[in-house]
């Protein structure tokens, strides 16, 4: 493997159900991610986006083949293992935010280091000044548009310097404007070093990635 290689995938498989009743959602024969890289994930809903991005981030288990991240594989170890990596390797952007309501933006953007002690304020701080959510950190989701929201999340997903970001249709849920705004924003991030992949059903979004990866019933069509 190269050493510039982040993840390598191989005949990696996730199906749903069991017997002849199982269904193969995706397959996945070869794949290699660069660290650096910014990567659009496209192709119609239903074509296996979600799934290949919860198998890359560990929040599923595949049916058959191997991941492997910085050259060692990911499953195969315990579950106290795994939510170590995806706590120090993994940030996870979701359409739905995910935010929890009870909690300021402040503490929504700490909640990754929460088992892990105080000492976060000062970057959680920092985070919501570069997302653009100076002087909101005390407000609660409910109290924020959409598009602060996905900042709130983008700020999250941050906070504990992961080396890959997992943005699912982080813009989905938003205006154009909004939207624009949150993919400017990852292409920042990636600028600075941060490899990215962001699954999305907009060509125009998609092509001001690096990279374009097309899925189709669950298999790479292009890359």
């Amino acid at each position: 493997m190269e050493p510039d290689v982040l993840i390598s995938v191989k005949n990696l498989t996730r199906l749903y159900g069991k017997n002849k009743l199982a269904v193969k959602v995706l397959d996945v024969k070869d794949l290699e991610i660069r660290r650096g890289e910014f990567i659009a994930l496209t192709g119609p809903s239903g074509c296996g986006k979600t799934t290949l991005l919860n198998l890359l981030g560990a929040l599923d288990r595949p049916s058959g083949g191997d991941i492997t991240f910085e050259g060692k594989k990911i499953f195969g170890r315990g579950e106290v293992s795994l939510c170590r990596f995806r706590r120090e390797k993994i940030g996870f952007i979701f359409q739905a935010y995910h935010l929890i309501p009870t909690l300021s933006a402040l503490k929504n953007v700490m909640a990754p280091a929460f088992p892990l002690g105080s000492g976060y304020k000062r970057r959680a701080m920092e985070l919501l000044r570069q997302v653009g959510l100076a002087g909101k950190e005390g407000r609660r989701p409910d109290d924020l548009s959409g598009g602060e929201q996905q900042r709130v999340a983008i700020a999250r997903a941050l906070l504990l310097e992961p080396d890959l970001i997992l943005a699912d249709e982080p813009t989905g849920n938003l205006d154009s404007v909004n939207g624009r705004g949150i993919m400017d924003l990852l292409k920042k991030l990636n600028q600075r070093g941060k490899t990215v992949l962001v699954a999305t059903h907009d060509q125009r979004l998609a092509e001001d990635c690096g990279r374009v990866i097309r899925l189709a019933d669950g298999s790479i069509e292009e890359h």
